[in-house]
């Protein structure tokens, strides 16, 4: 099995309902092990989009990356996600943040997610459940890397 880490996020319709039924989805392709609290966030470069509701969410699973990856896709895609425009509005985004230890640079995916280390909306979740959890390139804990974030970026723990 491998220790996955998941960031979800949803800012079209039901935000609530959307990140639910993506947890429901998730025991299809592993054991959900940990949810972090819903957090609201400002969307970041595509700004002119209504808030998100973000989460992290730890998951046990015997899947590849890449296929973890394809099987999240169709999950989004079930659920809704239709990609219009980059970084734009959608029903539920998922992205795998870290796999285990696995460093991965591939077209289909790169791990650990290269931009988590930089989002706020990312790591703050992430720090609830795996604060002590370490980035295998940066060789920081999640906590360490959310303390030298600027404040910029707004999250709110609801």
């Amino acid at each position: 099995m491998n220790l996955v880490y998941l960031s979800l996020g949803s800012n079209i319709g039901d935000r609530e309902a959307h990140l639910h039924k993506a947890f429901a989805e998730l025991e299809t392709v592993g054991r959900v092990t940990a949810v972090s609290s819903l957090y609201e966030t400002e969307p970041v470069e595509f700004t002119q989009q209504s808030n998100f509701l973000n989460c992290a969410v730890a998951l046990n699973t015997s899947l590849a990356a890449t296929e973890l990856m394809s099987r999240l896709l169709d999950i989004e895609r079930a659920l809704g996600r239709e990609r219009i425009q980059k970084k734009g509005p959608r029903t539920i985004d998922i992205d795998i943040l870290l796999f285990a230890d696995l460093v991965l640079v591939s077209p289909e995916l790169t791990l650990p997610h290269p931009a988590m280390a930089q989002r706020r909306f990312v790591l703050e979740p992430l720090a609830e459940i795996a604060p002590d959890v370490m980035h295998p390139l940066a060789k920081k804990t999640i906590r360490q890397l959310l303390e030298e974030l600027p404040a910029a970026q707004k999250v709110w723990k609801l």
